[in-house]
């Protein structure tokens, strides 16, 4: 089963709000938070640093976002700010802007009214990994209940560490809609942690995990509300949809998307009468400051040509920062 959150995220159309990164569960050995993230009360919209609200609605129509993701560290910790930015989002793009937060911890029913009358629609809980296997008549399991009750639709998102029977448990008594397995993988956050573990690489990969993908699936794989989403999937699926929404909203007339969602264009310091002079349509390029961008194909024919002295081919990223991927010098 895929909920509404997981197809909008597998489109790419999920913008990730990072709301707070300080997280009471410090004893999670595979807490993937990088340095940047981590203890911070910084938020941040995708990978933009948000320094107002009016910069979260420019980040999600810039990827012409279908939803939003609400993450941390623990949001729930971060409540009044959380169920802020989720009125923001609701206010500026409608109910059918769909909202999931994950968290950590149960909250209560308070925090589970408060995330719904902002506009919540989806609760991913995930329980310490220490209690796995004992959570039936505990605050897990009355949570689960409490968030239903309060118009949420409450599920469980954990990391595939091991195969646990008990999720099944709780799917088949209806107490949860569906459980997200997500492929254990390795980061730069949590690398020398896990290693510490005794985890390793699995071979010629480079985040994934040896070992429990295989018995996940012998065990949890076949029920139809559970959904293993692999790292495969996530990096080259999930991020690259992302980046093309992006591209599609922000590219020129001249600019190419490529299959990775970057875009592509030429660049040259040739004077901008110039182009005027060799009858160049407006659509086909802007003058920037100190030099042109060109439809690349156009420029590297005016090069072959000897129309224009040099310049070269530009692959960027479509996110606000415009992160340069690669560059190839024409002459």
């Amino acid at each position: 089963m895929i909920s509404k959150g997981c197809e909008q995220c597998a489109k790419g159309g999920k913008m990730v709000l990072f709301v707070y990164g300080y997280c009471d569960q410090r004893d999670c050995f595979y807490c993937p938070l990088g340095e940047n993230r981590k203890n911070v009360t910084d938020v941040y919209a995708n990978e933009r640093l948000v320094e107002c609200d009016s910069d979260i609605i420019a980040e999600a129509r810039r990827m012409d976002a279908l939803g939003t993701s609400i993450t941390g560290g623990e949001p729930q910790e971060a409540l009044a700010k959380t169920t802020r930015y989720l009125s923001l989002l609701k206010d500026e793009f409608g109910s059918d802007h769909h909202t999931h937060l994950y968290t950590g911890i149960t909250g209560g029913r308070e925090n589970m009214r408060a995330l719904a009358s902002a506009g919540l629609d989806e609760i991913r809980f995930h329980p310490p990994y220490e209690q796995w296997g004992d959570l039936h008549d505990t605050e897990w399991e009355d949570i689960l209940y409490i968030a239903r009750e309060e118009g949420l639709t409450p599920a469980f998102e954990i990391p595939g560490i091991r195969a646990e029977p008990e999720f099944l448990e709780f799917l088949d008594e209806g107490a949860a809609e569906f459980c997200n397995v997500n492929e254990f993988e390795m980061s730069d956050g949590n690398y020398r942690r896990m290693q510490q573990k005794g985890y390793e690489l699995q071979d010629g990969h480079m985040s994934a995990v040896e070992g429990s993908k295989e018995a996940i699936l012998d065990t949890m794989g076949n029920h139809e509300q559970v959904y293993f989403c692999t790292s495969v999937f996530k990096d080259a699926a999930q991020h690259r949809n992302r980046l093309k929404r992006m591209a599609q909203t922000v590219r020129r007339p001249f600019d190419e998307i490529t299959d990775d969602g970057t875009i592509v264009y030429g660049k040259t310091w040739a004077a901008p009468k110039r182009f005027d002079s060799l009858g160049v349509p407006d659509e086909f390029y802007t003058v920037k400051s100190d030099h042109v961008e060109i439809a690349w194909w156009l420029l590297e024919e005016m090069i072959e040509d000897g129309d224009v002295d040099d310049g070269e081919i530009v692959e960027q990223y479509p996110t606000v920062d415009g992160t340069v991927v690669e560059r190839t010098p024409l002459a």
